[in-house]
């Protein structure tokens, strides 16, 4: 079962890294970048609700009181980090901002060195060292240090969505102490759109999805990329470690970088190839270290 496992989260990091297509798509019938947000988690949360309901009802039970455990995973994480991801695919590439969006294990170390009291390994100091000369490569201060190649807005918003990423860990490492990850993730998008959905108003945009192309983006996007990734990676999860999972599921990047390049003719100079491998590997080197601290436990 371990083989498929990885199989379940290898197709589950293969469909977020085609989120792009469908994201790139609802843009051509003039949606925002946060109206496609409300729409992803929208149709997730349709998807979901049913799924989990009928497969182990149970899951759904939660207490009151561990809303806020929700609202962070669901608000502070999944609305902030879409919304700053779909700009920065909007604002400079899909290829640029996957990779980007992929700094988030170097913030997920920071944040757990404030919030957890976690140490600083010498692996975890390498890794934060790489990923910031990554970064300077990607948006190209380096190796000329005169100027960058991305604008300034596409660069914060780029790193915002790893921010956000990142917070996912956080909020949802506190959970798993009480929840299931399928729990959690279905709660993650129903607390979304419950503020999403009323905010965007996303329901006066509807005609510019009447087309039946936007209607199959719509659902692409709500079931590829999102619930269908999802449960494979929470399915992955239950049969491998968590770190494990990690890098397997960096898979997402690579593939998110050659649509970008395949799909939508993104360029890339080789120190933006050089800064996208620096950043990949500094996610290698920390949940390296995380899988043997789980192997320890």
């Amino acid at each position: 079962m371990k083989r498929w496992a990885y199989l379940f989260i290898a197709l589950s990091a293969v469909f977020w890294g085609i989120i792009g297509i469908f994201v790139q798509g609802l843009y051509q019938f003039g949606l925002s970048p946060i109206e496609v947000v409300a729409i992803r988690v929208m149709m997730a949360t349709m998807i979901l609700l049913p799924y989990v309901y009928f497969t182990d009802r149970s899951l759904l039970k939660i207490n009151l009181k561990d809303s806020f455990y929700f609202v962070g995973t669901g608000i502070f994480s999944i609305v902030f980090f879409n919304w700053s991801y779909f700009t920065a695919i909007q604002e400079i590439s899909l290829s640029l901002a996957a990779i980007l969006l992929y700094t988030a294990p170097a913030f997920v170390t920071i944040l757990s060195r404030i919030i957890f009291k976690e140490w600083f390994t010498k692996k975890k100091l390498v890794s934060l060292f790489i990923t910031f000369i990554g970064i300077m490569f990607v948006i190209g201060y380096l190796p000329n240090m005169e100027s960058t190649q991305i604008s300034t807005y596409g660069f914060l918003v780029g790193i915002g969505a790893g921010v956000g990423y990142s917070l996912y860990s956080i909020f949802g490492k506190a959970a798993l102490k009480k929840y299931k990850p399928l729990t959690i993730t279905t709660y993650t998008f129903v607390f979304a759109s419950i503020v999403l959905v009323p905010t965007t108003r996303i329901w006066t945009s509807f005609n510019l999805m009447v087309s039946f192309k936007a209607f199959t983006y719509i659902i692409g996007l709500g079931l590829f990329p999102t619930a269908l990734a999802y449960i494979l990676y929470t399915k992955g999860l239950s049969y491998v470690e968590s770190s494990r999972a990690s890098i397997t599921a960096t898979i997402e990047p690579i593939v998110a970088t050659l649509i970008g390049i395949l799909q939508f003719g993104d360029y890339l100079s080789w120190h933006q190839l050089a800064g996208i491998l620096m950043i990949l590997i500094s996610v290698f080197l920390i949940q390296e270290g995380s899988i043997k601290k789980e192997q320890l436990n």
